[in-house]
């Protein structure tokens, strides 16, 4: 019986050092989300934190090599709010950065953190310049990689997608003139437009304290368009479909991924949007086993159902962790401070090029100069719902 029990004791006492060894064996990467948790853009960013610790909490609950310690901080779709979030995120020990969100606070952050040599994947920030990109092809930052389209992709693609399903040739574009999201679409658009025999016969501009669009619908509207493009967030975009149905115009509006979140803004009669269309690369009406997976443990977890923004952060942290896993990134590059987060960004930023993830928004690889490679689909909003288009 003595025996026994010892023997049940050695066992129970090398199982222990077993887990306590697999324990140690795991690696904490210190993840910040960077993001508009309030403000005039808080549904992206609140949609890109959820989707983001989503993932971390799937990840961490697997068991794997690597673990996600999440680190949040508001920049409220202001640069020098953003600023001072990478900063506070920095201070609490990020070691790569899940942001920022929108374009321009991302612009601001990616290059402060090209300096500082951080790495960074942005769910959403969509311009050229958000990873360094100066329109001639010159990549002044070599450290920022996206998970959404470019901006000159989603014009291109919305133009040829619009010719390709012959929706109409007479166009309207209107557009934030103060916006680097609005207006890299807009001027890519309007290019492949003409190259398509596609004619523009308004084009309006607002600013972001707009908030009367009945000169711009007006114009479209005398002008005989049967497409509206809107390359725009969904706040101006409601303004303009309430605008458009108090004139009774109805053209086909056809807007990119900043419409997503249109169906929640606030007061909005959301039948106002039927018929609506837009380029994104996830609706939650999808039928696959990800997509219902997503969906249904975002619903419970948060009680919404998840827009494009947060399947787009969801799939930043699964990229994180297969690219930490090509680079090898090991706890001792962790534990090194400064010198560590800086060693640990070259690995990745090597290691991204190298990589193909099967997420939510798509199949990705990358560029080295941190696009994305993926193919943009069409949705219409149909009795309230996003439904993907052939």
């Amino acid at each position: 019986m003595k025996k026994m029990f010892a023997l049940m004791l050695a066992l129970a006492m090398m199982l222990a050092c077993t887990a306590a060894f697999a324990e140690d064996d795991v690696i904490t990467l210190k993840v910040a989300h960077i993001g508009p948790t309030t403000g005039a853009a808080a549904l992206y960013g609140q949609a890109t934190r959820n989707g983001a610790e989503l993932a971390a909490q799937e990840i961490n609950e697997m068991g794997g090599k690597y673990r996600i310690e999440m680190i949040n901080e508001d920049d409220e779709h202001n640069v020098e709010k953003a600023i001072n979030a990478y900063n506070a995120a920095l201070d609490a020990g990020a070691q790569m950065i899940v942001g920022n969100t929108t374009s321009k606070p991302c612009e601001a952050v990616g290059a402060q953190a090209m300096i500082d040599r951080v790495f960074m994947i942005t769910p959403s920030a969509s311009s050229e310049a958000a990873i360094g990109m100066d329109g001639n092809g010159d990549d002044s930052v070599d450290n920022v990689f996206q998970v959404c389209f470019t901006d000159p992709n989603q014009g291109a693609a919305s133009a040829q997608y619009i010719a390709g399903h012959a929706l109409g040739k007479k166009i309207a574009i209107i557009y934030n003139n103060a916006d680097v999201y609005s207006t890299g679409i807009r001027d890519t658009f309007v290019k492949e437009a003409a190259a398509l025999d596609l004619e523009i016969v308004s084009e309006t501009t607002f600013t972001d304290e707009t908030t009367d669009f009945t000169v711009q619908v007006a114009d479209a509207q005398n002008n005989g368009a049967e497409i509206v493009f809107l390359p725009m967030y969904y706040t101006p975009a409601s303004m303009i479909l309430q605008t458009a149905a108090a004139k009774e115009y109805k053209p086909v509006f056809f807007g990119v991924d900043g419409m997503d979140g249109i169906l929640d803004v606030e007061g909005f009669d959301t039948s106002l949007a039927e018929g609506v269309m837009l380029l994104t690369p996830f609706v939650a009406t999808g039928t696959d086993e990800k997509t219902v997976n997503f969906v249904t443990k975002y619903q419970a977890a948060y009680g919404v159902k998840p827009i494009q923004f947060a399947a787009d952060a969801y799939d930043a942290v699964y990229i994180l962790v297969a690219a930490a896993e090509k680079a090898g990134i090991t706890a001792e590059m962790t534990e090194k401070g400064d010198e560590g987060t800086a060693e640990i960004c070259e690995a990745l930023i090597a290691a991204m090029t190298e990589i193909q993830v099967e997420g939510l928004t798509g199949t990705m690889t990358w560029e080295a100069s941190g696009r994305v490679t993926k193919t943009p689909l069409a949705a219409t909003i149909v009795n309230g719902e996003y439904v993907f288009e052939n």
